[in-house]
């Protein structure tokens, strides 16, 4: 079983401004002159972490990541404003041009995964390949498996204090009640509605649940990033025009070389979109991990995805 390349740090970093409110903040690690990969982290409103650095063979690979417009260390952090699925397809494109980069390797998981799909539906001829984990096609079936009801059934105990942040006359549609907390002007009430929102995420997207991970989205900037960013898009289809936007276009990229990473056991972004993506895009290497759940970090989630790096090598 594979594991991640030694700790590094970036070789470059700062600032891009993509509009009149936004600056996002990158990194590139790795060789400065090696094959270009883009790291899509997840959320939206994720961030980017250093572990994340380490899934690419440093002597091969350039890495470039970085945080989506108010996540991470973004200006300004979790603004809702000028903040779409298109905005962030725009930025990526920026980065590339910025660094000189005629096509590069998409990678990303979760939220990730949906913007490389989008990504590399709209700009294919930028893309050498895709490495695409924990698949979210951000509909609304899946939205109300995790938000609504479903994973409830599942994770009760954590279940109760998502639940419990929302009145019961407004039960009826959680996503909806959380907006009006993540938005309201009282700030009490916005960061009391993000842990909740977040720790519930948290909670659910390991194997075996893991207090270190409830605990980092306990953290004010990255539950309000988070909690406020997610339900922005998920109010709004995540900006899609269809339902089904994601696999309606599948057939611009089926010339792709691509790997799907998927948990068995992931409750975030269950294996049926994982499935459905497959059996529409049955060219691409389909790696199902029997004991894993939704996180980067499971051992057995981190082998594929090295491994397929170091494949991509050849």
């Amino acid at each position: 079983m594979k594991t991640l390349y030694p700790e590094i740090e970036p070789f470059d970093s700062g600032f891009l401004k993509v509009s009149e409110i936004h600056n996002i903040y990158y990194e590139r690690v790795g060789n400065p002159n090696g094959v270009p990969v883009v790291f899509l982290h997840g959320g939206p409103g994720g961030g980017i972490m250093p572990m994340y650095r380490q899934f690419f063979d440093p002597k091969y690979y350039q890495v470039v990541l970085f945080d989506q417009r108010g996540s991470g260390n973004s200006t300004p952090p979790y603004e809702l404003r000028e903040n779409t699925t298109w905005d962030l397809i725009a930025d990526i494109e920026k980065l590339r041009e910025k660094f000189g980069i005629d096509k590069w390797f998409v990678f990303g998981g979760s939220w990730g995964s949906t913007l490389s799909l989008a990504y590399a539906e709209t700009h294919p001829d930028r893309c050498l390949g895709l490495i695409l984990r924990g698949i979210f096609l951000t509909r609304k079936s899946e939205l109300q498996w995790f938000y609504q009801h479903g994973c409830s059934e599942i994770f009760p105990d954590f279940w109760e204090r998502y639940r419990d942040e929302i009145p019961e006359e407004e039960r009826g549609d959680f996503i909806s009640a959380y907006y009006k907390r993540l938005t309201s002007e009282d700030e009490n009430v916005r960061l009391s509605a993000a842990r909740a929102w977040s720790v519930w995420e948290g909670s659910t997207s390991k194997l075996y649940p893991s207090e270190d991970l409830m605990n980092h989205w306990e953290g004010e900037h990255e539950a309000l990033a988070l909690a406020r960013i997610e339900c922005h898009y998920f109010m709004n289809n995540s900006f899609f025009p269809t339902e089904n936007y994601l696999l309606e276009n599948v057939g611009k990229i089926r010339h792709i070389p691509t790997v799907i990473v998927q948990g068995r056991y992931d409750v975030v972004c269950p294996i049926t979109s994982a499935w459905a993506l497959h059996k529409a895009f049955p060219e691409a290497e389909f790696i199902i991990v029997k004991d894993a759940g939704h996180s980067v970090s499971e051992p057995g989630i981190t082998s594929a995805l090295v491994n397929a790096m170091d494949k991509f090598r050849k």
